[in-house]
């Protein structure tokens, strides 16, 4: 008996946890695209058909352009690596193994946004030395980095997608959270990884856009809801998912 209430009050601070991470992680995205549209963009930031250009706003403004990164990225991955392993707690017990492998697709995003970071961190303190040396040699370099950060996260959101997609149907087949937060969660997945299609890169907006929405909500659901609440919904879902699969 004093087992199953310690491992009750374990998954109920891991689930408030979880609750906390998705919220900033909202609060994060927002931050970013006030920082980017209304401070450094306007600025300058990226705007230039001169790619010498755009390398002396760098050298003008590391400082802010090296705290945007930091904050996009090295947060977004811890936030993003706490409520993968949140969800997995949450939805493992009726939904194993779509669970497992969103879980895991959650931790490779998160090891990726943290990779984007260290690349654009470094990228551009080297770029800021050579530009006091070589302008023209600085420029090329800092396309290239662009090509490399965009590659691994910005330009395309197929890995952050799948997670989303993949914990969104655990989710829907465990009885877990309110379904239009699901359906919600599925389409802006599959907006993200359609955005790896060339013609169809407009949509990596959407998912960042619709990502927003959908950390918000969660957050709230899973700071608002009580863990014996969400394991009465699973339960009432799982005679419907075990008729499913038979």
């Amino acid at each position: 008996m004093k087992t199953n209430i310690e491992q009750k009050k374990k998954m109920s601070g891991l689930q408030k946890i979880g609750g906390v991470a998705a919220l900033t992680q909202a609060v994060v995205y927002l931050v970013a695209m006030v920082l980017f549209l209304g401070i450094l963009i306007p600025a300058g930031y990226g705007t230039s058909t001169d790619p010498i250009q755009n390398v002396a706003f760098l050298a003008d403004n590391q400082t802010a352009v090296y705290t945007v990164n930091v904050l996009i990225y090295v947060a977004s991955s811890v936030l993003v690596a706490v409520l993968a392993l949140a969800l997995y707690n949450l939805l493992k017990a009726n939904s194993p193994v779509l669970t497992q492998t969103a879980t895991v697709f959650g931790l490779i995003w998160a090891g990726v946004l943290m990779a984007t970071a260290m690349i654009a961190s470094i990228g551009l303190t080297t770029v800021v030395d050579l530009y006091g040396q070589d302008p023209a040699q600085a420029a090329s370099l800092w396309m290239a980095i662009e090509v490399v950060q965009d590659g691994l996260g910005g330009g395309t959101e197929i890995v952050g997608g799948i997670w989303v997609l993949l914990a969104s149907l655990a989710a829907l087949r465990t009885g877990v959270f309110p379904r239009i937060l699901n359906y919600l969660g599925a389409v802006i997945g599959a907006a993200g990884i359609v955005s790896v299609v060339p013609a169809l890169g407009g949509l990596v907006d959407l998912f960042g856009l619709g990502a927003i929405v959908w950390f918000a909500w969660l957050g709230i659901v899973l700071l608002r809801t009580s863990p014996s609440a969400l394991e009465a919904q699973q339960t009432r879902q799982k005679p419907a998912a075990d008729q499913a699969s038979t």
